[in-house]
């Protein structure tokens, strides 16, 4: 179990670290126009925006299952 903690945790720093330097290359060598379309007009708070809108959609996910879920089983119980 220690280990694929560590394998998974390896991972994710991995593709955070990636993430941030493909962004940093994005910002130095590319003309603000197409920086503008890849990362959108407020540039520095694309981690955030994204972790925010997998959690909104995550939330909403959930939220949608659950009352699938509740409506199945309710209809049983009744």
């Amino acid at each position: 179990m220690v280990k694929r903690i560590f394998w998974v945790s390896l991972g994710v720093v991995i593709g955070v670290v990636a993430v941030s330097k493909a962004e940093a290359y994005v910002r130095a060598n590319t003309p603000d126009k197409a920086r503008q379309f890849v990362l959108g007009p407020d540039q520095d708070h694309v981690m955030q925006r994204s972790l925010r809108g997998l959690f909104d959609e995550f939330n909403a996910t959930r939220i949608a299952r659950e009352e699938e879920l509740n409506s199945q089983y309710a209809d049983k119980l009744g």
